[in-house]
Protein backbone atom coordinates (compact mmCIF):
# COMPACT_ATOMS: atom_id res chain seq x y z
CA UNK A 1 0.00 0.00 0.00
CA UNK A 2 2.77 2.38 0.99
CA UNK A 3 4.71 1.55 -2.19
CA UNK A 4 1.61 2.19 -4.30
CA UNK A 5 1.16 5.64 -2.76
CA UNK A 6 4.82 6.43 -3.39
CA UNK A 7 4.46 5.35 -7.01
CA UNK A 8 1.51 7.70 -7.49
CA UNK A 9 3.29 10.60 -5.80
CA UNK A 10 6.31 10.09 -8.05
CA UNK A 11 4.11 10.36 -11.16
CA UNK A 12 3.23 14.04 -11.78
CA UNK A 13 1.58 13.12 -15.09
CA UNK A 14 -0.81 10.78 -13.29
CA UNK A 15 -1.61 13.31 -10.55
CA UNK A 16 -2.08 16.32 -12.84
CA UNK A 17 -3.89 14.37 -15.54
CA UNK A 18 -6.11 12.67 -12.95
CA UNK A 19 -6.99 16.02 -11.38
CA UNK A 20 -7.90 17.60 -14.74
CA UNK A 21 -9.94 14.54 -15.73
CA UNK A 22 -11.76 14.54 -12.38
CA UNK A 23 -12.63 18.24 -12.77
CA UNK A 24 -14.01 17.67 -16.28
CA UNK A 25 -16.06 14.68 -15.10
CA UNK A 26 -17.38 16.71 -12.15
CA UNK A 27 -18.30 19.55 -14.52
CA UNK A 28 -20.17 17.14 -16.81
CA UNK A 29 -22.04 15.40 -13.97
CA UNK A 30 -23.19 18.62 -12.32
CA UNK A 31 -23.71 20.78 -15.41
CA UNK A 32 -27.19 21.87 -14.29
CA UNK A 33 -25.83 23.16 -10.99
CA UNK A 34 -22.67 24.80 -12.33
CA UNK A 35 -24.18 26.51 -15.38
CA UNK A 36 -25.46 30.05 -14.69
CA UNK A 37 -27.82 29.88 -17.71
CA UNK A 38 -29.51 27.30 -19.88
CA UNK A 39 -27.21 26.59 -22.85
CA UNK A 40 -30.01 26.71 -25.45
CA UNK A 41 -33.16 28.36 -24.11
CA UNK A 42 -31.59 31.40 -22.44
CA UNK A 43 -30.89 33.28 -25.67
CA UNK A 44 -31.17 37.07 -25.86
CA UNK A 45 -30.22 38.87 -29.06
CA UNK A 46 -29.96 42.10 -27.07
CA UNK A 47 -26.73 40.79 -25.50
CA UNK A 48 -25.33 38.89 -28.50
CA UNK A 49 -21.54 38.72 -28.87
CA UNK A 50 -20.94 40.43 -25.53
CA UNK A 51 -17.29 40.17 -24.38
CA UNK A 52 -16.43 38.45 -21.08
CA UNK A 53 -17.83 40.35 -18.10
CA UNK A 54 -19.27 39.74 -14.67
CA UNK A 55 -22.68 38.66 -15.97
CA UNK A 56 -21.16 36.46 -18.68
CA UNK A 57 -17.73 35.25 -17.58
CA UNK A 58 -16.88 33.89 -21.03
CA UNK A 59 -19.04 36.26 -23.02
CA UNK A 60 -22.01 35.42 -25.25
CA UNK A 61 -22.36 34.01 -28.77
CA UNK A 62 -24.18 35.43 -31.78
CA UNK A 63 -27.52 34.24 -30.36
CA UNK A 64 -26.93 35.85 -26.97
CA UNK A 65 -26.32 32.52 -25.21
CA UNK A 66 -23.87 32.25 -22.35
CA UNK A 67 -20.65 30.62 -23.58
CA UNK A 68 -19.66 29.38 -20.11
CA UNK A 69 -22.93 27.44 -19.82
CA UNK A 70 -22.47 25.98 -23.31
CA UNK A 71 -18.89 24.96 -22.54
CA UNK A 72 -20.01 23.26 -19.32
CA UNK A 73 -22.82 21.36 -21.05
CA UNK A 74 -20.48 20.61 -23.95
CA UNK A 75 -18.26 18.65 -21.56
CA UNK A 76 -21.16 16.26 -21.00
CA UNK A 77 -21.51 15.59 -24.71
CA UNK A 78 -17.77 15.28 -25.34
CA UNK A 79 -17.13 12.95 -22.39
CA UNK A 80 -20.13 10.74 -23.13
CA UNK A 81 -19.09 10.37 -26.76
CA UNK A 82 -15.44 9.77 -25.82
CA UNK A 83 -16.21 7.17 -23.15
CA UNK A 84 -18.98 5.29 -24.99
CA UNK A 85 -17.21 5.13 -28.34
CA UNK A 86 -13.91 4.09 -26.79
CA UNK A 87 -15.74 1.43 -24.77
CA UNK A 88 -17.16 0.10 -28.04
CA UNK A 89 -13.71 0.14 -29.63
CA UNK A 90 -12.20 -1.59 -26.60
CA UNK A 91 -14.79 -4.37 -26.58
CA UNK A 92 -14.30 -5.01 -30.32
CA UNK A 93 -10.51 -4.93 -29.95
CA UNK A 94 -10.53 -7.27 -26.95
CA UNK A 95 -12.80 -9.83 -28.62
CA UNK A 96 -10.76 -9.88 -31.83
CA UNK A 97 -7.35 -9.72 -30.15
CA UNK A 98 -8.17 -12.27 -27.44
CA UNK A 99 -9.57 -14.83 -29.86
CA UNK A 100 -6.85 -14.28 -32.49
CA UNK A 101 -4.02 -14.67 -30.00
CA UNK A 102 -5.57 -17.69 -28.30
CA UNK A 103 -6.78 -19.72 -31.27
CA UNK A 104 -4.18 -18.61 -33.84
CA UNK A 105 -4.10 -20.30 -37.26
CA UNK A 106 -6.39 -18.92 -40.01
CA UNK A 107 -8.42 -16.82 -37.57
CA UNK A 108 -5.28 -15.02 -36.41
CA UNK A 109 -4.28 -14.36 -40.03
CA UNK A 110 -7.74 -13.01 -40.83
CA UNK A 111 -7.89 -10.71 -37.78
CA UNK A 112 -4.38 -9.40 -38.34
CA UNK A 113 -5.16 -8.74 -42.00
CA UNK A 114 -8.30 -6.83 -41.01
CA UNK A 115 -6.32 -4.94 -38.37
CA UNK A 116 -3.67 -3.94 -40.91
CA UNK A 117 -6.40 -2.62 -43.20
CA UNK A 118 -7.89 -0.56 -40.37
CA UNK A 119 -4.48 0.83 -39.45
CA UNK A 120 -3.76 1.77 -43.06
CA UNK A 121 -6.85 4.02 -43.18
CA UNK A 122 -6.73 7.14 -40.99
CA UNK A 123 -9.49 6.94 -38.38
CA UNK A 124 -10.76 10.41 -39.26
CA UNK A 125 -11.13 9.50 -42.94
CA UNK A 126 -12.98 6.32 -42.03
CA UNK A 127 -15.28 8.19 -39.63
CA UNK A 128 -15.92 10.90 -42.23
CA UNK A 129 -16.89 8.26 -44.78
CA UNK A 130 -19.31 6.60 -42.36
CA UNK A 131 -20.89 9.92 -41.32
CA UNK A 132 -21.25 10.99 -44.94
CA UNK A 133 -23.00 7.69 -45.64
CA UNK A 134 -25.40 7.53 -42.69
CA UNK A 135 -25.71 11.26 -41.96
CA UNK A 136 -25.05 13.48 -38.91
CA UNK A 137 -26.52 12.91 -35.46
CA UNK A 138 -25.59 11.63 -32.01
CA UNK A 139 -26.41 7.95 -32.59
CA UNK A 140 -24.65 7.95 -35.96
CA UNK A 141 -21.65 9.57 -34.30
CA UNK A 142 -21.51 6.73 -31.77
CA UNK A 143 -21.58 4.21 -34.64
CA UNK A 144 -18.91 5.99 -36.68
CA UNK A 145 -16.45 6.57 -33.85
CA UNK A 146 -17.18 3.26 -32.12
CA UNK A 147 -16.05 1.21 -35.12
CA UNK A 148 -12.94 3.04 -36.30
CA UNK A 149 -10.33 2.88 -33.55
CA UNK A 150 -10.25 -0.70 -32.27
CA UNK A 151 -7.15 -1.87 -34.15
CA UNK A 152 -4.62 -0.67 -31.54
CA UNK A 153 -6.49 -2.42 -28.72
CA UNK A 154 -6.67 -5.57 -30.84
CA UNK A 155 -2.92 -5.63 -31.49
CA UNK A 156 -2.01 -4.96 -27.86
CA UNK A 157 -4.43 -7.64 -26.64
CA UNK A 158 -3.18 -10.21 -29.14
CA UNK A 159 0.47 -9.63 -28.24
CA UNK A 160 -0.30 -10.01 -24.53
CA UNK A 161 -2.30 -13.19 -25.14
CA UNK A 162 0.52 -14.76 -27.18
CA UNK A 163 2.82 -14.34 -24.19
CA UNK A 164 0.32 -15.26 -21.48
CA UNK A 165 -1.29 -18.38 -22.99
CA UNK A 166 1.90 -20.42 -22.60
CA UNK A 167 2.27 -19.75 -18.87
CA UNK A 168 1.88 -22.53 -16.31
CA UNK A 169 -1.42 -21.37 -14.80
CA UNK A 170 -3.05 -21.45 -18.25
CA UNK A 171 -1.82 -25.02 -18.78
CA UNK A 172 -3.17 -25.89 -15.34
CA UNK A 173 -6.57 -24.43 -16.24
CA UNK A 174 -6.62 -26.55 -19.41
CA UNK A 175 -5.73 -29.64 -17.39
CA UNK A 176 -8.65 -28.91 -15.05
CA UNK A 177 -11.00 -28.97 -18.03
CA UNK A 178 -11.76 -25.25 -18.29
CA UNK A 179 -13.43 -24.28 -21.57
CA UNK A 180 -11.62 -21.99 -23.99
CA UNK A 181 -14.07 -19.17 -23.31
CA UNK A 182 -13.57 -19.49 -19.55
CA UNK A 183 -9.79 -19.50 -19.92
CA UNK A 184 -9.81 -16.43 -22.16
CA UNK A 185 -12.15 -14.31 -20.06
CA UNK A 186 -11.37 -15.45 -16.50
CA UNK A 187 -7.70 -16.45 -16.65
CA UNK A 188 -6.05 -14.43 -19.45
CA UNK A 189 -8.05 -11.21 -19.71
CA UNK A 190 -7.79 -10.10 -16.05
CA UNK A 191 -4.00 -10.40 -16.26
CA UNK A 192 -3.57 -8.27 -19.38
CA UNK A 193 -5.92 -5.40 -18.52
CA UNK A 194 -3.09 -2.97 -17.66
CA UNK A 195 -1.98 -2.12 -21.23
CA UNK A 196 -5.58 -2.22 -22.45
CA UNK A 197 -6.59 0.30 -19.79
CA UNK A 198 -3.84 2.67 -20.92
CA UNK A 199 -4.85 2.39 -24.59
CA UNK A 200 -8.48 2.96 -23.59
CA UNK A 201 -7.67 6.14 -21.64
CA UNK A 202 -5.70 7.59 -24.53
CA UNK A 203 -8.47 6.50 -26.90
CA UNK A 204 -11.03 8.62 -25.03
CA UNK A 205 -8.93 11.71 -25.75
CA UNK A 206 -8.66 10.71 -29.41
CA UNK A 207 -12.43 10.18 -29.64
CA UNK A 208 -13.11 13.62 -28.14
CA UNK A 209 -10.82 15.21 -30.72
CA UNK A 210 -12.51 13.31 -33.55
CA UNK A 211 -15.97 14.32 -32.31
CA UNK A 212 -14.89 17.96 -32.17
CA UNK A 213 -13.48 17.68 -35.71
CA UNK A 214 -16.64 16.08 -37.11
CA UNK A 215 -18.85 18.65 -35.36
CA UNK A 216 -16.62 21.41 -36.72
CA UNK A 217 -17.24 20.03 -40.22
CA UNK A 218 -20.99 19.88 -39.60
CA UNK A 219 -21.19 16.07 -39.42
CA UNK A 220 -21.33 15.68 -35.64
CA UNK A 221 -23.64 17.15 -33.01
CA UNK A 222 -26.11 19.48 -34.68
CA UNK A 223 -27.05 22.97 -33.45
CA UNK A 224 -28.42 24.19 -31.13
CA UNK A 225 -27.03 21.41 -28.89
CA UNK A 226 -23.80 22.63 -27.26
CA UNK A 227 -20.75 20.89 -28.69
CA UNK A 228 -17.21 22.23 -28.44
CA UNK A 229 -16.51 21.45 -32.08
CA UNK A 230 -19.82 22.92 -33.16
CA UNK A 231 -19.12 26.08 -31.17
CA UNK A 232 -15.79 26.43 -32.96
CA UNK A 233 -17.51 25.97 -36.30
CA UNK A 234 -20.01 28.77 -35.66
CA UNK A 235 -17.23 31.05 -34.38
CA UNK A 236 -15.15 30.92 -37.58
CA UNK A 237 -16.59 34.09 -39.04
CA UNK A 238 -16.18 36.04 -35.78
CA UNK A 239 -12.66 34.84 -35.03
CA UNK A 240 -11.22 38.39 -35.16
CA UNK A 241 -14.25 40.46 -34.19
CA UNK A 242 -15.29 38.23 -31.25
CA UNK A 243 -12.33 35.95 -30.45
CA UNK A 244 -13.83 34.69 -27.17
CA UNK A 245 -16.33 32.65 -29.21
CA UNK A 246 -13.54 30.31 -30.32
CA UNK A 247 -10.99 30.74 -27.51
CA UNK A 248 -12.99 29.15 -24.71
CA UNK A 249 -14.31 26.05 -26.55
CA UNK A 250 -10.81 25.58 -27.97
CA UNK A 251 -9.31 25.78 -24.47
CA UNK A 252 -11.88 23.26 -23.22
CA UNK A 253 -10.85 20.77 -25.89
CA UNK A 254 -7.14 21.41 -25.27
CA UNK A 255 -7.35 21.04 -21.48
CA UNK A 256 -9.53 17.92 -21.62
CA UNK A 257 -7.35 16.12 -24.17
CA UNK A 258 -4.20 17.19 -22.30
CA UNK A 259 -5.56 15.87 -19.01
CA UNK A 260 -6.57 12.52 -20.51
CA UNK A 261 -3.22 12.12 -22.26
CA UNK A 262 -1.30 12.93 -19.09
CA UNK A 263 -3.48 10.51 -17.15
CA UNK A 264 -2.89 7.79 -19.74
CA UNK A 265 0.87 8.39 -19.71
CA UNK A 266 0.88 8.21 -15.93
CA UNK A 267 -1.07 4.96 -15.96
CA UNK A 268 1.34 3.50 -18.49
CA UNK A 269 4.32 4.37 -16.32
CA UNK A 270 2.81 3.11 -13.07
CA UNK A 271 1.62 -0.16 -14.63
CA UNK A 272 5.02 -0.83 -16.23
CA UNK A 273 6.99 -3.00 -13.81
CA UNK A 274 10.28 -1.85 -15.35
CA UNK A 275 9.58 1.78 -14.47
CA UNK A 276 10.08 1.28 -10.75
CA UNK A 277 13.24 -0.56 -10.12
CA UNK A 278 13.83 1.94 -7.28
CA UNK A 279 11.34 3.70 -5.06
CA UNK A 280 12.78 6.32 -2.77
Amino acid sequence: MKNSILKIKNQPNLVIGGFITAVIIFMALFAEVLSPYHPVNDADLMVSEEPPQISYLMGTDDQGRDILSRVIYGSRISLSIGIVTQLMNTIIGIIFGLSAGYFGKWWDDFVMGLTNIMLSIPSMIFALAIMALIGPGLINLFIALGMTNWAYTCRITRSQVLFTKSLDYINAAKALGYSNTRIMFTQILPNILGPILVIGTLGVASAILMEASLSFLGLGIQPPDPSWGGMLATAREQMFTAPWLSIFPGLAIFITVLGLNLFGDGLRDILDPHSYSKIK
